[in-house]
């Protein structure tokens, strides 16, 4: 890690503060986050059915043509709910950035300068691979993973009844969301490596040499996280490997970096001993 300056240790000084300004700090960012959460609930549950007719976009595409299919829900308060439980998916989604930026105002006076520089590309990155992943869910995998299900339906004969997939509104919504956080969950591969590589945990020739173990890892990860198909399953383990060798150059470049800092920081050290 690259050692402080005066300037500042001179500034993590001023920044000190008692416990109790802290707890009030804390409380004010909590208070903020939650009404961002709430005004992205309300805004976002008065918008409910557009958005639940957005995810189950897919669905429809994959039933195209076939008269008479519908979701369905079986009990009274159900879709209300499912539209409560849209409302705060969507919500959270669309107060993230009001949230991140009140984490961020609590944390950073509590940082070096330099280290509010290192970790704040790192607070950008984690939503826009969120949104990738969560992309990539949508566009990508949930239409194949759709028709993969819908491939279990039989038309029936004389002797046997039909079998055909009558989704639950709750079921449906609960599937999709549970897949766009997997997939934007650990499409933040990279940023917790970096980040794991900046405190100096993780090195770039560790990762490298663990490479064989940690594809072994991910392809268990996909194996749980998927529809048990192979293209959903390679529809996730292919980004994550790409993910993880553009991890270890994340690190290091992160290394070089270091290393770079540290010897400018050492020759200044050397320079004020001459003098």
């Amino acid at each position: 890690m690259m050692r402080p300056t005066d300037a500042d240790e001179a500034e993590i000084e001023a920044s000190k503060a008692p416990l109790l300004e802290h707890l009030i700090e804390l409380r004010k960012r909590i208070i903020y986050s939650l009404l961002a959460l709430l005004g992205g609930f309300i805004i976002c549950f008065a918008f409910a059915d557009p958005i639940y007719n957005f995810l189950t976009a897919p669905l429809a595409h994959a039933l195209a043509g076939q008269p008479g299919r519908h979701l369905i829900y079986t009990q009274v308060y159900e879709k209300f709910f499912t539209n409560a439980k849209v409302g705060l998916f969507a919500g959270l989604c669309l107060a993230f950035p009001v949230i991140a930026a009140q984490i961020w105002m609590f944390v950073a006076p509590g940082l070096y300068k330099h280290e509010r520089r290192a970790f704040l590309p790192f607070l950008l990155a984690s939503p826009a691979l969120f949104i990738t992943g969560a992309a990539f869910v949508y566009y990508v995998m949930l239409p194949y993973a759709l028709k993969f299900f819908l491939g279990f339906e039989t038309k029936g004969s004389k002797d046997a009844l039909p079998i055909e997939m009558m989704a639950k509104v709750s079921d449906y919504f609960d599937f999709v969301t549970t897949l766009i956080f997997a997939f934007g969950l650990t499409f933040q591969l990279p940023v917790a490596l970096a980040l794991l590589g900046r405190v100096g945990i993780v090195s770039s020739d560790l990762l490298r040499s663990s490479r064989r173990y940690a594809i072994v890892g991910i392809t268990v990860l996909a194996a749980i996280f998927t529809p048990p198909d192979i293209f959903s399953m390679l529809s996730l383990l292919v980004p994550l490997i790409f993910l993880y060798e553009v991890s270890i150059w994340l690190v290091k470049g992160i290394e070089k970096k270091r290393d770079k800092e540290r010897a400018e920081a050492d020759a200044e050290v050397d320079v004020r001993a001459d003098e």
